[in-house]
């Protein structure tokens, strides 16, 4: 990679410090190495023009040969707009500009032949085309290097100030002509001629200018290879680097508190998932490195205990444990949880949340810091820096989504040396989303339900099935059941929501009077003190029905609860459709969960639900989930900047990550510090995207 790619913008013919400022602020351009790494959106067949006579009303693009006859500017409702008249030997059509009027009437020439490119509107019987890119037939000729013509991102801004396409398609060819068109190469020769690759420098000009469909495609694979090849050579040389150089304690024993338990405590027998789970962690934590590991498991598939056996180890090799969850219901529950199953060993363990009183927080301070405390379960109040470990070994983190990555390295610098790290996560993450994102994380699943679990039934019914799905409430509520109905909650329109949740409640209420049904509420609006209250006497069987929104979504465990419905389902996304259903199940009785629609589906919306109907399994509903929603939102707001990829798509390009996996992984075994002279290009071109940040946007 020569210096001068990183050449400032500015410096281009065609940019100056205008353009060059707009580039940076809408499209993040500032220098020639950006500008390359700006991959066409779509391609179009410019070899193909149009007679005015055959266009359709179908709002296409399209490309006309004729002559403006005329100009004429049209007073509307704010300032003017420009009107050309354009005809060829088969009809006329307008010509349209509603900003820049003055430059474009003074740049075009009446009665000469241009080529028109752009949409076609149809209106009042009149074909028109707002803003085209015009070009003089005489040029237009002379230009056409490539019957593809590429499309570049753009925003409303950019072509609001006459940065059109073909402006990008100009600036592109300028920056061909000021480098020669000659890249350096960023693969070895080895990966070259074992995946039939063309050259960096033949990929890059046929990304832009593509002679045929066929380098198009060979440039588009390329390419897609070599920025997934580098995100996972990112990731694993991360695991390797981290493995070597941050040491953790050695678990040199399986002690007594493991043994006990395992031997006389345990609740029920583990499930070979579970076995197997364990087992890698227990060769992570005996090994000298720090364990980093990321623990995936469907709702119910017994994570918690796979979490306190790993604790059980530390104990035994004289360090503390903590376990962090991200909200107060579900930290009071593994609490709960982890009390009652260690009630028979001689362990300490306490609970931190932001509503634990002073006093107490005083004396689990002390405890922390003299080694009194075996175990804390708490919230993001473990965070704190007054929280202070007398030798914390083990740091588990539930639902790891939730968390960023700085209150994960908090966590890291309340010991000397950084403890080991499981990372816990119920939310299921499609493999090539897991490899991508977690790639510098070892993964297990627990891919089992425990023995007994029956499968959830889940049926759709539309509004107008009500009074059954109230009598099949009723039935279920005589044999001893208990029942969840959940609303959405969409941030945005809270005032709404909480009305929907509301008048859902009244119209229950009437369904269900008392004194022979009760019903408890919960929703985001309510203090803390009054959720947890009615949550307990839901907890307790005191209740009936629990009508809430989604803030019941993460964690609460009533295993007699069977029946889950939930209203306006097609407001939710699939991981929150398959994380509330997850709430019931957790009995030896036959669970349910009633997706309720309104008739009107978008496609998307029956796409949800059907997945949801046909299957249980977490990893295949986030496989679908992952194809609707893409990359970004699977991961939550704090992460969505987590894959920036410029032009793969780790959905449709599942294959080439593999491959690239594979590869990267290869190489990394023989020569872990790329000294290899065949490696010399892999490793200059990783050195120059660490110096110039380029890796790091795509990982956060």
């Amino acid at each position: 990679m020569s210096t001068s790619l990183q050449t400032p913008i500015d410096y281009l013919k065609g940019v100056g410090p205008s353009r060059a400022d707009l580039l940076r602020k809408e499209l993040g351009i500032h220098t020639y190495q950006d500008l390359l790494n700006l991959f066409p959106n779509r391609y179009l067949d410019r070899t193909k023009y149009f007679k005015i006579n055959e266009l359709q009303a179908n709002n296409a693009e399209v490309q006309i040969i004729g002559k403006i006859i005329k100009f004429e500017e049209i007073a509307q409702k704010r300032g003017k707009r420009l009107v050309a008249t354009f005809k060829d030997d088969t009809g006329v059509i307008e010509l349209v500009w509603f900003r820049g009027q003055k430059w474009i009437k003074d740049a075009l020439k009446l009665n000469t032949e241009y080529v028109v490119f752009g949409k076609t509107n149809y209106y009042n019987g009149k074909f028109s085309i707002p803003h085209p890119d015009t070009e003089l037939l005489s040029e237009h000729e002379q230009n056409l290097r490539s019957s593809m013509q590429a499309i570049y991102p753009s925003t409303e801004k950019l072509s609001n100030r006459g940065i059109t396409n073909r402006v990008m398609t100009k600036i592109m060819q300028n920056l061909f002509l000021e480098t020669k068109g000659r890249f350096a190469e960023s693969l070895s020769e080895n990966l070259l001629s074992d995946l039939k690759l063309i050259s960096k420098s033949e990929a890059i000009f046929n990304i832009h200018f593509p002679k045929d469909s066929d380098l198009l495609f060979k440039a588009q694979y390329r390419l897609k290879f070599e920025e997934l090849f580098y995100i996972q050579l990112q990731l694993i040389l991360k695991n390797l680097i981290h493995k070597s150089k941050i040491k953790g304690f050695p678990f040199d024993t399986v002690g007594e508190h493991f043994n006990t338990f395992f031997k006389h405590h345990l609740p029920f027998e583990l499930t070979n998932a579970q076995k197997r789970v364990l087992k890698e962690i227990r060769a992570d934590l005996g090994s000298n490195a720090q364990m980093n590991r990321l623990l995936q498991g469907d709702v119910g598939s017994g994570k918690t205990i796979v979490a306190l056996m790993s604790m059980l180890m530390a104990l035994d090799n004289g360090f503390q444990a903590c376990l962090m969850a991200p909200t107060e219901i579900l930290s009071v529950q593994h609490y709960n949880g982890l009390k009652e199953l260690c009630k028979n060993l001689n362990i300490s363990i306490q609970l931190l949340t932001g509503s634990s009183k002073t006093s107490k927080r005083r004396k689990i301070h002390e405890a922390l810091e003299n080694g009194e405390l075996d175990i804390l379960i708490g919230t993001h109040a473990v965070l704190e820096d007054k929280v202070e470990f007398k030798n914390l070994g083990l740091a588990i983190i539930d639902e790891q989504h939730r968390f960023g990555v700085e209150q994960r390295s908090k966590l890291w610098k309340k010991n000397t040396s950084p403890p080991h790290v499981l990372v816990m996560t119920a939310t299921p993450i499609p493999r090539t989303l897991a490899m991508s994102v977690y790639g510098d994380l070892d993964i297990s699943i627990i891919d089992e339900l425990p023995p007994g679990r029956k499968a959830i039934k889940t049926v759709h019914r539309y509004d107008t099935n009500r009074l059954k799905v109230l009598r099949f409430i009723r039935d279920e509520i005589k044999k001893g059941r208990q029942v969840y109905i959940v609303y959405p909650l969409i941030q945005e329109s809270a005032n709404m929501d909480y009305k929907d949740l509301m008048d859902g409640y009244e119209s229950i209420a009437r369904d269900f009077p008392m004194p022979d049904y009760q019903i408890s509420i919960v929703h985001g609006q309510m203090k803390p003190v009054d959720k947890e209250f009615e949550m307990q006497r839901f907890v307790k069987g005191e209740t009936n029905i629990m009508v809430a929104t989604t803030v019941i979504e993460v964690g609460v465990n009533v295993p007699n609860a069977s029946v889950m419905i939930i209203e306006s389902a097609e407001r939710f996304g699939l991981s929150q459709l398959h994380q509330l259903r997850g709430r019931v199940g957790r009995g030896a009785e036959q669970s349910f969960c009633i997706l309720m629609t309104s008739q009107k589906l978008s496609e998307n919306s029956k796409t949800r639900i059907q997945t949801m109907v046909s299957t249980n399994d977490g990893f295949e509903i986030a496989e679908v989930d992952l194809r609707l929603r893409g990359p970004g939102d699977i991961m939550g707001t704090q992460q969505s900047g987590i894959l920036n990829l410029r032009i793969a798509d780790i959905v449709k390009d599942n294959d080439i990550l593999q491959h690239a996996r594979y590869h990267a992984k290869q190489i990394l075994t023989k020569d872990p510090r790329l000294t290899n002279p065949d490696h010399a290009a892999i490793l200059e071109t990783y050195r120059q995207m660490a110096k110039y940040k380029n890796i790091w946007n795509y990982i956060s």
